[in-house]
C-alpha cells in the first residue's frame, strides 16, 4: 500500500461505523486512569478534531456536546465544562476544515494545535469560575503532544479509506 497525504489522492468514503468507533475507543482512553497524568492528551479532543477537520458534515456539534456530557460524568467534573469546551473545538474545526485540508500534515498540525489550546482553557476558566483552584501547568502541556500525534492520528484513521493503488488502463480515473 503506498501512502500519501496529497489532495490528488483519493480516498474512499468514510463508513460512519468507523467514526462512531473511533470516537468511544477515544472516549474509553479518556477513562483510564493515566488520562490525568501530565502530557496524556485529551483523546476525544483530538479525535472529534480530526473528524470535524475530515468530516465536518458527518460529526459535529451535536457529536461534540454528546461526547463532553459524557465526559462530565465520567470525569465527576463540573456539568458542561467539557461539553462547552468540546463544542466550540467543534465548531472552529469545522469552520476552519477546508483551509486546513490544503496544508501538509506538519503544517496542520500547527493549524490545529490553537484550537487544541482552546479545550483546556475553557475547562480550567469553567472550574475556576465555579470556585476550583487553578489546575496546574502540567494541564496545558498535552495539546502540544496532541499536536505531534497528529500525523499518526490522521494516518491510522484514513487507512480503512486507502484504494489499492491498481492503474488499469481501461478506467478514466
Amino acid at each position: 500500500m503506498q501512502t500519501t497525504f496529497t489532495s490528488s489522492r483519493i480516498l474512499l468514503p468514510v463508513r460512519p461505523w468507523f467514526i462512531a468507533l473511533s470516537l468511544l475507543v477515544a472516549l474509553l482512553l479518556n477513562m483510564l486512569p493515566t488520562a490525568w497524568w501530565p502530557g496524556v492528551p485529551d483523546w476525544v479532543a483530538l479525535v472529534l478534531c480530526f473528524w470535524s477537520v475530515r468530516e465536518f458534515r458527518k460529526v459535529g456539534m451535536g457529536w461534540a456536546f454528546l461526547l463532553g456530557l459524557a465526559m462530565d460524568v465520567a470525569d465527576a467534573s463540573l456539568m458542561g465544562q467539557h461539553a462547552l469546551a468540546y463544542v466550540l473545538l467543534a465548531y472552529g474545526a469545522s469552520a476552519l476544515s477546508r483551509r486546513v485540508l490544503w496544508f501538509p500534515l506538519l503544517q496542520q498540525a500547527l493549524q490545529i494545535l490553537p484550537l487544541l489550546f482552546v479545550v483546556p482553557l475553557i475547562q480550567a476558566g469553567a472550574r475556576m469560575l465555579a470556585g476550583g483552584e487553578f489546575p496546574g501547568v502540567g494541564f496545558f502541556v498535552w495539546p502540544l503532544v496532541a499536536a505531534v500525534l497528529w500525523l499518526p492520528l490522521t494516518f491510522m484513521l484514513l487507512l480503512p479509506q486507502y484504494q489499492p493503488v491498481e492503474r488499469d488502463a481501461n478506467r478514466p480515473i
